[in-house]
């Protein structure tokens, strides 16, 4: 069975606050202790480098994805499992979802939160049924889901959407979530899935239009 792959969007800085980079390698390090995988933006400086080294140093698979005009700015990693370099930033995003069973989002700037609120908006369009969370280590995002709510409550965002978003302050905890609820939609998929495949419109007796069976 492949590992749980986890999907993790942060800042390429390290911020202003020590708290960020602990909670950064405090998840690389449960990653790896749980014998998971990380994918990530492939970079070796801020949060990103340190979520990757704790990762890594805990055992754990790394697969870094970076389009070329990223490499130098952000240096891509050298000590990754593996870094798939690519040519736009829509590869690379798509190539880091197709790659992962859940995505999480640390501190980081707007292309941290705009990735997270991608992945948000795919799942409520039914692109995916893929869990995903946000870790507000030290408060870093109360603003943020301050305005989420706002949204709410402006009628813009509905509440069952809003609450695919997952949220924590410890990393361990939001990671349990993330792995539970994609065991919860894995089964789900399988189960709708199978109904799928075994239901039969009434009355037909499995018999298609014309009498032609749909199983030939």
């Amino acid at each position: 069975m492949a590992a749980f792959s986890v999907c993790v969007y942060c800042g390429s800085r390290m911020g202003n606050d020590p708290a960020f980079e602990a909670a950064a390698r405090e998840v690389g390090r449960q990653i790896g202790l749980r014998g998971w995988q990380l994918v990530y933006g492939g970079g070796s400086t801020g949060l990103m480098g340190a979520v990757a080294d704790a990762a890594l140093a805990h055992g754990a698979s790394v697969i870094g994805v970076i389009p070329h005009r990223l490499v130098q700015r952000e240096l891509g990693h050298p000590g990754l499992t593996e870094l798939q370099v690519v040519d736009t930033m829509h590869e690379r995003k798509h190539r880091m979802a197709m790659q992962s069973d859940a995505f999480l989002a640390l501190p980081g700037g707007i292309g941290t939160m705009e990735e997270i609120f991608e992945v948000w908006t795919w799942r409520q369009l039914g692109y995916h049924q893929k869990p995903l969370g946000l870790l507000n280590t030290a408060g870093y995002y109360d603003d943020l889901l301050n305005f989420i709510n706002r949204s709410r409550d402006g009628g813009f965002l509905w509440p069952d959407v809003q609450e695919l978003l997952l949220l924590d302050t410890q990393a361990d905890r939001l990671l349990d979530q993330l792995q539970a609820d994609a065991s919860r939609l894995q089964a789900m998929a399988a189960q709708q899935a199978h109904e799928e495949q075994t239901q039969t419109p009434p009355g037909t007796n499995g018999i298609g239009p014309g009498g032609v069976s749909p199983d030939i």
